[in-house]
């Protein structure tokens, strides 16, 4: 029997512009569980903006998004927050703080009365820093921390949210190889354990290629191709969208998209699926 339930994350003819341009034209597309979304594109082509308005941080100029089924802005903002998490690509710490009680601010949608963390919400934070190898640095103050540190932080913050939809925008930035792959082993355990999803916009195609189960390559002009990670980011439609010739080199059974000379790049002229032009 089919499952019923709505995706975790859907949007519906979503059209995004910035200015004249258009970077994003009628998306249609869910996001279920059990789904990591990688969000690729050029600079500029539309990624944090697509994220913000999968999060409701940014009006759409067509089109609509639903969170389980239900409308964006039918949704309680304390509500949205406990299925719904965030990690925006720009990261401020404007004040001293130990890096436990950071991660643990991320608990206040699940807080009641007085608003006081609990056991669960202790546990919780010391979870999500296990799970990205920082139980360490729990005593730590953010402020002394290295820009990869910090990142690795607000990772394990959007984890201990607790939400089942995660949303990370660029949450690669900053990491040397030996913690990108460890965030993202981190993250496929993280959507494996429950009825879970991430989608996170990254610009290592190779591991958005090894880690991800399905890709949503943006070309900034408004077209888009969506669907199955090798079938989306190949090396055909990634030298479109980058305007850079790539090739796919195979090693047994290792894969890896890799420059090309540019004599041997031609621009498909035709449209793809999904919209892409």
């Amino acid at each position: 029997m089919s499952d019923a339930r709505p995706p975790l994350l859907a949007a519906h003819a979503l059209t995004l512009r910035a200015g004249a341009r258009t970077l994003v034209e009628s998306l249609t597309q869910g996001f279920a569980a059990g789904e990591v979304w990688c969000v690729a594109g050029a600079n500029g082509a539309g990624k944090t903006t697509l994220i913000g308005a999968l999060a409701g941080l940014r009006a759409p100029a067509a089109g609509r998004v639903e969170v389980e089924g239900v409308a964006l802005a039918q949704w309680p903002p304390v509500r949205l927050a406990q299925r719904r998490a965030l990690m925006p690509q720009d990261l401020r710490d404007a004040f001293s703080a130990s890096v436990l009680d950071t991660v643990l601010l991320s608990r206040y949608p699940h807080l009641s009365g007085w608003g006081w963390e609990g056991n669960a919400d202790r546990a919780a934070a010391h979870a999500a820093l296990a799970a990205l190898g920082l139980e360490a640095f729990a005593a730590r103050d953010v402020l002394s921390l290295s820009g990869g540190e910090r990142q690795r932080v607000a990772l394990a913050a959007a984890l201990c949210q607790g939400a089942p939809l995660l949303l990370l925008d660029e949450p690669l930035a900053h990491l040397d190889l030996h913690h990108q792959i460890a965030c993202l082993e981190a993250l496929a355990r993280w959507v494996r354990s429950e009825a879970r999803a991430v989608l996170f916009s990254c610009h290592d195609l190779n591991l958005a290629r090894r880690f991800s189960t399905h890709a949503l390559l943006l070309d900034g002009r408004g077209g888009f191709h969506a669907g199955p990670v090798r079938e989306v980011l190949t090396a055909g439609r990634a030298s479109a969208a980058f305007g850079h010739p790539l090739v796919l080199i195979r090693e047994g059974a290792h894969e890896a998209l890799v420059p090309a000379l540019a004599s041997t790049f031609s621009t498909p002229h035709s449209p793809g699926p999904n919209g892409a032009r």
